[in-house]
């Protein structure tokens, strides 16, 4: 494990502390589980905008998409039933 200097100006590392403090833990601690959290969180939406790319390419390249009502539909129905089937793509080309 590697050791890394944080410069934190001196509001932030107190209110570091005060929050630690609050959840019983350590001041390393919360930082070290804050970090986690934050690159957890870029991760994710790296891999979510990956996906929506990937789907903005096979929709491009198929020339079928989905219905925006169709879609609004289905996640009204999906609330209550989970056994609902997606809409059928249909296409967009002229």
């Amino acid at each position: 494990m590697s050791t890394i200097p944080l410069k934190l100006t001196d509001e932030l590392e107190q209110r570091a502390i005060d929050a630690a403090h609050v959840l019983g833990i350590s001041s390393h601690a919360f930082m070290v589980e804050a970090i986690r959290q934050a690159v957890h969180a870029v991760e994710k939406r790296a891999a979510f905008v990956a996906q929506a790319r990937d789907a903005r390419a096979e929709m491009l390249a198929q020339g079928q998409g989905y219905a925006p009502d169709d879609v609004r539909a289905y996640l009204h129905s999906r609330l209550t039933d989970r056994s609902v089937v997606r809409p059928a793509k249909t296409p967009w080309r002229k």
